[in-house]
């Protein structure tokens, strides 16, 4: 479940195609389930000048270490041009979003 989440999150921050990113998880839950298909999501990354716009992708949090972050600590990826995803109390969100939410969580994954 997180892996769509993931894929909502990073693509409505302009990382993905714009025509893939506009139905939300939900939606795309319900149209694989009437399909009868798996809940599996095929990601396109999207190109600029022919460079691919994902630069950098890091698994921050891991099995073996897990990285938890206040609010004020929530890392700025590249002075604000890439996003880290947070698995919060209020679920899996952004770090815009989480600063907005005054809350913290685990350091999931970085963007750039």
């Amino acid at each position: 479940m997180k892996q769509v989440t993931f894929g909502v999150i990073v693509g409505n921050r302009g990382f993905f195609p714009s025509h893939l990113c506009k139905d939300g998880r939900e939606t795309i839950l319900k149209v694989l389930e009437e399909e009868g298909r798996p809940p599996v999501l095929r990601i396109y990354l999207r190109y600029h000048q022919d460079r691919p716009v994902i630069r950098e992708l890091v698994r921050v949090s891991k099995p073996g270490r897990r990285v938890y972050v206040g609010v004020d600590e929530i890392p700025r990826v590249r002075r604000g041009l890439g996003i880290a995803i947070l698995s919060t109390s209020k679920g899996v969100m952004s770090d815009r979003e989480a600063r907005a939410l005054r809350v913290g969580g685990e350091l999931m994954a970085t963007v750039w």
